[in-house]
């Protein structure tokens, strides 16, 4: 069985990924996926992102991630889970994030998607500088992806005060 989760440095191929994924099991009925890139702006910055670089705790990193998939088990009857998180350098354009939940139907295959997305978005251990002309920043974490996790229950509190 492919893992769940991976942390890697290497671009990801989505056709691949979704083909593990279902590995030949009939019960499949549906396929969510989410596939994050890297944007050439910033909401909160007046210049151009030229590059993104991603950190991790390793081994802290992937436990975090394998949790939330756990919870994601536990909450939808999903049939199986992929995660895909790059790390490093990144330009704009690239693949950062692959999330992809099998299902018997389409409700629980999307609601499962959009659950793991919010709560990696706000609990996985990962730090975000972006590169711009000006020079580098650590990115803050938002409000609205903190509204978003909390509509699953999941208490995050990571965006600065406004």
């Amino acid at each position: 069985m492919p893992a769940r989760v991976r942390i890697q440095i290497q671009d990801f191929d989505l056709g691949a990924e979704i083909a593990a994924l279902r590995a030949q099991d009939p019960r499949v009925g549906a396929v969510c996926s989410f596939v994050g890139t890297v944007r050439d702006r910033h909401p909160d910055l007046a210049g151009q992102v030229t590059a993104l670089e991603l950190e991790h705790y390793p081994g802290m990193t992937e436990r975090a991630i394998e949790a939330m998939v756990d919870a994601a088990f536990a909450r939808f009857p999903v049939l199986g889970v992929r995660v895909v998180h790059r790390i490093g350098p990144l330009a704009p354009m690239d693949q950062i994030v692959l999330v992809a939940v099998s299902a018997a139907h389409r409700a629980a295959a999307f609601q499962a998607c959009e659950f793991l997305m919010d709560y990696l978005k706000t609990q996985a251990p990962f730090w975000k500088k972006e590169q711009t002309p000006d020079g580098g920043r650590w990115v803050d974490a938002r409000v609205a992806d903190d509204a978003a996790a909390a509509r699953w229950g999941i208490a995050a509190g990571n965006a600065p005060p406004v």
